[in-house]
């Protein structure tokens, strides 16, 4: 069978990311990248090391798009440019996996999901904390009904400050989405697929109290958030709660992930054990379940394998010609709470979801 001829467009830290998973599947040839700045460039060449030479490396994307070198892509460039990529990717037929935040604002993606209405090829959002070994093994729990009726999840990410970007582009709100856009959609995501319902009210607290507080760009001082509490209310009566700080790298665990039912309740630490702990109420026990990254990940890289499963999941689509998991849906909603919870710290208020016309 002919491999599948996939392009990469961006390749910063995470589009160098995805190369490398993509390196390790067997079923995939990389034949183009593309990105505006020749140091990301630099750093496509170097990772792809003697496979550079089969690879055709664009500075425009569209210029790769209407190649025929490619026959799937995967969009990892800077979160404000995903919408404009989209657009150009969706007057086409080819199929699409773009990095998380899906876009920077609600308007825009709903925008994408009315557009993928009329779009025969896959769109796929890179929301792969679902595919950690532990978070995944979580999931499953969850899906046997272990735990009774979910009544709360709650999750604390203690971790580092925002990573050098490329012209430093994750400085500010404006090209991110926010922090709890940009950062915190995976986790909202993980809410939403435990809770399976929707969201309905976002309250919020948050500040940038210690990091690149001194940061200023072109004369502009750096305005990401770097903590917040968010409490979600889900229609089904359902409540999830968010603790970030972007300034407590160092602790033992940087995710800790609880969902709590009315007979038991499971957690999950990454980095952790390999271990997903299962405490019942009624026997005041607790069983450990394993959680194993599996064996045909090929590269574990950032994220502890998720990102190459996440990869092998989507060429395996492409190839297959089956639905995405990660629907343009679900990142739609990754990035509502998002945003909700941005209003919410700005104008000091509980938020309805459907002040966003959803």
């Amino acid at each position: 069978m002919a491999l599948l001829r996939v392009g990469v467009i961006g390749t910063g830290m995470m589009g160098c990311e995805h190369l490398r998973n993509l390196m390790g599947n067997d079923s995939v040839a990389i034949t183009a990248y593309s990105d505006p700045n020749e140091t990301s460039r630099r750093w496509a060449r170097s990772t792809l090391g003697e496979r550079a030479s089969v690879a055709t490396e664009f500075v425009d994307h569209n210029d790769l798009l209407g190649s025929g070198l490619v026959d799937a892509v995967i969009v990892a460039s800077p979160n404000f440019t995903h919408k404009s990529v989209l657009d150009d990717i969706f007057a086409t037929d080819i199929p699409v996996m773009v990095e998380k935040p899906m876009c920077t604002t609600v308007e825009d993606c709903i925008s994408v999901v009315e557009a993928q209405r009329n779009r025969s090829a896959i769109t796929w959002v890179g929301l792969e904390y679902r595919y950690m070994a532990p978070i995944a093994t979580l999931l499953q729990e969850l899906r046997t009904g272990v735990i009774g009726d979910i009544k709360m999840i709650s999750i604390r990410e203690h971790r580092f400050p925002f990573l050098v970007k490329v012209d430093n582009w994750n400085r500010f709100s404006k090209n991110t989405g926010g922090t709890l856009v940009e950062k915190c959609c995976h986790f909202f995501d993980l809410m939403n697929l435990a809770v399976d319902s929707k969201p309905m009210r976002v309250m919020a607290s948050g500040a940038q109290d210690v990091n690149h507080l001194d940061e200023e760009y072109d004369g502009v001082r750096s305005d990401i958030l770097d903590n917040a509490y968010v409490i979600v209310e889900y229609e089904n009566g359902v409540r999830g709660m968010l603790d970030l700080s972007m300034f407590a790298e160092g602790g033992r665990h940087e995710q800790e992930i609880t969902v709590v039912g009315n007979t038991a309740k499971v957690d999950a630490f990454i980095p952790g054990d390999g271990k997903v702990f299962v405490s019942d109420r009624s026997t005041r026990s607790v069983r450990e379940v394993e959680a194993v990254i599996s064996s045909d990940v090929a590269h574990v890289g950032f994220h502890f394998g998720a990102s190459d499963i996440e990869c092998r999941k989507f060429v395996d689509a492409v190839i297959n010609k089956t639905e995405p998991e990660v629907t343009v849906t679900d990142g739609l909603w990754s990035v509502v709470i998002g945003a909700a919870a941005h209003r919410s710290i700005e104008e000091g208020r509980a938020v309805l979801i459907s002040e966003f016309g959803i």
